[in-house]
């Protein structure tokens, strides 16, 4: 996160305290929760050695979201994510997920915008339930096209390195005798 001036910055203490001196008081991880929910901007900083920790207090705050009540994410997607550390994708896995929930959060904004508008609350949850389905099969389908853009690019990748290295002799000569 960037330094702004309306950036709020949130101290950690060695005994695990967190200080908010926008506040000036001391706060916990179900209030740094609240900011990102209320999308406030901020930092947390270890007070001793003034190291960014905000990514390492957000990734906590997801661990107790995941401990409790039903987890975002699967077994199996936590261990492919743990596979993709230090792949040559890893910065693209990383790209495309930020890509993703941003257009998640996008569509999500929009929803809930529309439902304000509606006249009957009701009703809108009753046109929300059922456009569910059709709304899964649509990010399947846009799952199914991601996946057929990466393969593309994989082979649009081997055809360029095989042009690359076609002029090169990757076998040794063997010389015999005879010569």
């Amino acid at each position: 996160m960037r330094k702004r001036s309306d950036q709020r910055i949130i101290k950690k203490y060695p005994n695990r305290r967190l200080y908010d001196t926008h506040t000036s008081t001391y706060i916990t991880l179900a209030d740094v929760k609240q900011m990102v929910l209320a999308n406030e901007v901020f930092e947390v900083v270890d007070v001793k050695s003034n190291e960014n920790l905000t990514r390492s207090i957000l990734l906590q705050i997801i661990l107790e979201e995941e401990a409790g009540g039903l987890p975002l994410f699967s077994s199996t997607v936590l261990s492919q994510i743990i596979r993709s550390y230090g792949n040559a994708m890893q910065g693209m896995l990383g790209s495309y997920l930020e890509k993703n929930m941003q257009a998640f959060a996008e569509i999500q904004s929009n929803l809930s915008a529309q439902s304000q508008h509606a006249v009957n609350n009701d009703a809108w949850q009753q046109l929300l339930s059922m456009q569910a389905p059709m709304m899964q099969g649509m990010m399947g389908n846009y799952i199914e096209q991601s996946k057929n853009m990466f393969i593309q690019m994989q082979e649009q990748m081997n055809q360029q390195t095989s042009a690359i290295f076609k002029g090169f002799n990757t076998k040794p000569e063997v010389k015999s005798d005879d010569q």
